[in-house]
């Protein structure tokens, strides 16, 4: 028995409620050994220790949660949220959502540097009263490539050399000169925004194109900033460097603390929207995430604001176990045909699946605040079974004897119409782009609701964007 106990504390036990009544030895023969195998305590102690680590993330393996919610304005803009969307979240204002938001590195490992030259993951996870809502983007407004498929490549180069075990500047640089349309990203993750002070003071984006559907089934494609309410601010390599040699979880831990003493840190969502159509008439294509939609042409619409106000109470439940997906989406919340965004959909919840488990939705900061009645049994760590409407026996869907239905089908879904040529081949998403630029109609890109048009070119607004007045060095050391 260790010293120091005192009776007020509850008894240590094992995963089987046994009382432990020592924790200091072994059970063995005579004082010297050899122990014994019948030591059940040792045994489930140990074989748990060995067993503490789920696999790190390939990308967002070093990162932090905290929790909060959103509050609703009711509005898009100046213009009732229903104008452009059903989603119950959006419609009333003051109405609040619980959330969970993860910030991250994307390159380097779970122990790695905060402070490194990288983007950084900003993935919030919405509950609302129709289930959950995943919105994952980066702090930076674009990517590196626009098709999936050369996402394991684009990683690969980023990862340490498979030889040297060493993060070559050479691998990525080799990729980026071979993929034109990296260059984009390249300008923001070079400029001041490529090394955030901390996760407090950078904005958000979801990086890809959505849709919004309102109640008669109609489209438009949207994308989503969350603009912070502390103002910018970054760090210098100089700066940075002097960090790092001390504190690899500097962000970490600026959030953590901010929290605990009640600075409870705020971003505004807001989103720009234009008309679910080809647009022929933009110098770019606004399905590519390489491209921005310049705010000039399509402004921000508030929408509502975030506040984080709790933090976790386990780190490795919370953080390592949180699990996000860009097909998590609710009612009124929709896909658009972003070649990126497809791949990430797969691929994401596919990743949770091998990562944590089968039944990750099972855990309770994966689980929706609202009840789930599914025909999905067993797996591993299986941490319970689906509501089934009270009879256990019919785990299949259409039953005459009991069971689940359907949901109503009388809402309007949107269906947008397809049609090409089946290709595998160059993605020439950009062609229009490197075609040179085309002067604009005055009513270029309007659509039935006046939508806005756009006639700038991606640098430009890139340049604009980065010589910000926010993106000043910080200051705290």
């Amino acid at each position: 028995m260790s010293d120091g106990t005192t009776n007020d504390k509850p008894v240590l036990t094992t995963r089987q409620g046994h009382p432990v009544h020592n924790n200091q030895s072994q059970r063995t023969v005579g004082p010297r050994g050899p122990a014994t195998l019948e030591n059940y305590q040792f045994l489930e102690k140990i074989s748990h220790f060995d067993r503490e680590r789920i696999p790190e993330r390939v990308v967002h393996a070093r990162g932090f949660v905290a929790h909060g919610e959103f509050e609703a304005y009711g509005t898009i803009g100046s213009e009732p949220a229903a104008t452009y969307t059903r989603a119950k979240l959006f419609q009333t204002k003051g109405k609040k959502t619980p959330l969970s938001i993860r910030f991250s590195t994307v390159a380097g490992g779970r122990d790695s540097s905060e402070v490194a030259r990288d983007p950084r993951g900003f993935a919030v996870k919405l509950r609302t009263e129709d289930g959950n809502w995943d919105l994952v983007g980066n702090n930076l407004p674009v990517f590196f490539i626009r098709d999936a498929i050369k996402f394991p490549d684009l990683i690969h180069s980023q990862k340490p050399d498979p030889v040297t075990f060493r993060q070559e500047p050479n691998r990525i640089f080799d990729f980026i000169s071979m993929s034109p349309e990296a260059m984009h990203m390249v300008t923001w993750v070079w400029s001041p925004r490529g090394i955030p002070a901390n996760y407090r003071h950078q904005d958000g984006f979801g990086v890809n194109t959505y849709r919004m559907v309102n109640a008669r089934g109609e489209g438009v494609l949207v994308k989503y900033h969350w603009k912070t309410q502390q103002g910018i601010e970054s760090l210098t390599q100089s700066q940075a460097e002097v960090i790092q040699a001390k504190d690899l979880g500097s962000a970490s831990k600026d959030l953590y603390t901010a929290i605990e003493r009640g600075d409870f840190p705020k971003w505004e969502l807001c989103v720009q929207i234009m008309s679910d159509e080809e647009h022929p008439e933009l110098d770019f294509d606004p399905l590519d995430d390489t491209k921005i939609w310049p705010e000039d042409h399509f402004p921000l619409r508030p929408v509502g604001m975030m506040t984080l106000n709790r933090n976790v109470d386990n780190f490795f439940a919370e953080s390592e176990q949180i699990a996000f997906g860009t097909g998590v989406l609710v009612d009124g919340l929709d896909f658009s045909d972003d070649k990126m965004l497809v791949g990430r959909t797969f691929s994401y919840s596919d990743t949770q699946r091998h990562r944590v488990g089968s039944n990750y939705l099972q855990l309770p900061v994966n689980k929706p605040v609202v009840p789930t009645h599914t025909n999905q049994r067993d797996g591993q760590m299986a941490y319970g079974v689906d509501e089934d409407a009270g009879n256990g026996h019919i785990n299949y869907e259409p039953s005459s004897i009991a069971g689940l239905r359907e949901a109503d089908a009388s809402y309007q879904d949107y269906r947008p119409y397809i049609e090409g040529q089946l290709i595998k081949g160059e993605n020439r998403a950009g062609e229009r782009l490197r075609s040179g630029r085309r002067p604009l109609p005055d009513d270029a890109g309007l659509g039935a609701r006046g939508f806005d048009s756009q006639s700038c070119l991606c640098v430009r607004a890139v340049r604009a964007a980065n010589s910000g007045a926010n993106d000043r060095p910080s200051q705290q050391m």
